[in-house]
């Protein structure tokens, strides 16, 4: 069935969801349940795979780490031949050897399709829009899974890519694209240069759309996007990773747009757990909690219970959405990863909450802030935030660095150096940015 035909099921209540992920969880337990390596992942726990044709087993199943993925090297819990897996995609490798995971042809051009043609009927992509693809390619799955979905979805595809920026301003204003997914620091990176080439994106172009994934951005941070483009433009967040088969998880819809939420949009098959990061208990409305993915229609290299790491606040209101998809539930933007966590003289930092004070100090480049943490003697001693002046503004740098220094002290609760630096001089990054430095700090005496 194509993607566009499914719309009735994007509004499926909570009880037929849950109905569909205790029949998938049956017949996924029944396929683990002949692969060697996952019965030795159960066994862990006193289990085995096909006790999950009970659902409440789930909760008591093991989870996987990245750990367990690496000792099974190089195609871990593959569960396909490798003569069905009709391509690999890897994880970015950043903390390590890249994982691969494998798509069955099914996979790539079925039920890729499927989980995203969702997610562009919920931001209000058309079949026919012309679309400028600006995800990375290679072995990432950002480009790769938006190019078949886009086709099957029937849109218009402009798969350019990530870079190439000089040329893609113009094309932005000649070829009219209507919608754009890519990361949020391209697309303010693009509006920059246009400005430069003497092309205004509020009036030379027609984007109406922006699908940004690579990374979470502050909410002052989607709202200067949005200024810069055309009026109605509304900046969507997507939520995905290589573990749970791609860009497929979550996405704003233009209801929880202004609350700055995502619907879990493939609950019918990525099951999603909002959990305590310590207790792996379920967190309640309102409560923060780490993602955890069980992919249930996924062929090659499915996952059970996933960790992310990725922490998020489940909505208040998770199944109260205007839109009515009331079966899909709603999440708060990432907040940080458990394991990114800073813990700089015994006080929790999150980078995110670091964006979100510079983003809200006028006369700062959004896109380009960078922590520099110092370690010594095993825990991290000193913080230092690196931003950009805005070219033009009449604020001094001194000026700029007391304030966010002040607002670092008075939300954090801890002290840090910060080095005011002129628009331009920091990294860009046209896909994933890295945004946390560790290093050693120098020695005492």
């Amino acid at each position: 069935m194509n993607s566009v035909d499914q719309n009735g099921l994007d509004f499926q209540d909570r009880d037929g969801v849950l109905a569909a992920q205790s029949r998938k969880l049956a017949a996924l337990g029944r396929r683990l349940g002949r692969d060697p390596a996952w019965r030795a992942h159960f066994a862990k726990a006193g289990m085995a795979p096909e006790d999950l044709a009970d659902p409440a087993a789930l909760a008591h199943a093991p989870t996987l780490e990245k750990s367990d993925l690496r000792a099974q090297y190089p195609y871990p819990f593959l569960t396909v031949p490798l003569a069905e897996v009709a391509r690999f995609c890897a994880t970015s490798g950043t903390t390590g050897l890249p994982v691969l995971f494998g798509y069955t042809r099914q996979d790539m051009m079925e039920l890729v399709p499927r989980q995203l043609g969702r997610i562009f009927r919920t931001v209000g992509i058309l079949p026919g829009d012309a679309v400028y693809q600006g995800y990375g390619y290679g072995m990432w799955i950002g480009g790769v899974a938006m190019d078949a979905a886009l086709m099957d979805y029937g849109a218009t595809n402009f798969g350019i890519g990530p870079g190439r920026g000089e040329l893609v301003v113009e094309w932005l204003r000649d070829h009219g694209y209507v919608a754009c997914t890519m990361s949020p620091l391209w697309l303010m990176t693009l509006a920059r240069i246009a400005q430069e080439k003497g092309i205004d994106p509020r009036r030379d172009w027609k984007l109406r759309i922006g699908v940004f994934g690579g990374q979470s951005v502050s909410r002052q941070f989607r709202d200067e996007i949005e200024a810069a483009m055309p009026d109605g433009f509304l900046a969507h967040n997507i939520y995905g990773t290589t573990e749970a088969g791609g860009p497929v998880v979550a996405i704003s819809c233009p209801h929880s747009h202004g609350t700055d939420e995502m619907h879990l949009i493939n609950e019918d098959s990525i099951l999603t757990e909002i959990v305590d990061p310590v207790t792996l208990k379920p967190v309640g409305p309102g409560e923060v909690g780490e993602i955890v993915v069980t992919t249930l229609d996924k062929q090659a290299s499915p996952v059970v219970r996933w960790r992310t790491r990725d922490l998020v606040r489940l909505s208040d209101h998770p199944h109260d959405c205007p839109c009515g998809r009331h079966g899909l539930p709603l999440i708060g933007r990432i907040i940080g990863r458990s394991d990114d966590m800073l813990k700089v003289r015994g006080v929790m930092v999150f980078p995110s909450q670091v964006e979100d004070i510079i983003a809200a100090v006028p006369g700062t480049v959004k896109e380009a802030w960078h922590i520099y943490v110092d370690r010594r003697e095993g825990d991290l001693d000193g913080l230092t935030v690196a931003v950009e002046r805005q070219a033009g503004v009449d604020v001094e740098p001194a000026a700029l660095e007391d304030r966010i220094a002040a607002s670092v002290r008075a939300r954090l609760g801890i002290r840090c150096k910060v080095e005011c630096q002129e628009e331009g001089t920091l990294p860009r990054y046209e896909a994933k940015a890295v945004r946390v430095h560790v290093r050693a700090a120098a020695p005492v005496g």
